[in-house]
């Protein structure tokens, strides 16, 4: 499993006034690194280039849209 404390982690640039937002980081095995930036030590959740391609199609659809409160 890839080591996400040495990632060169990036803030999105839609991140809202509050810091609510997510840090992506690609790893050396061609996953990314995706943690919450207000909590990074809460855990990361690795994706693979195509689960992050249909996670960000998904996004973008508002397949998520009844997740948030």
């Amino acid at each position: 499993m890839p080591d996400p404390s040495i990632a060169p982690w990036r803030k999105s640039s839609f991140s809202d006034a509050g810091g609510n937002c997510v840090e992506v980081a690609p790893q050396a095995d061609g996953t990314i690194a995706v943690r919450n930036s207000k909590n990074p030590e809460a855990g990361t959740v690795f994706f693979t280039r195509a689960e992050m391609d249909a996670w960000l199609r998904g996004v973008k659809a508002g397949e998520f849209d009844d997740l948030v409160s």
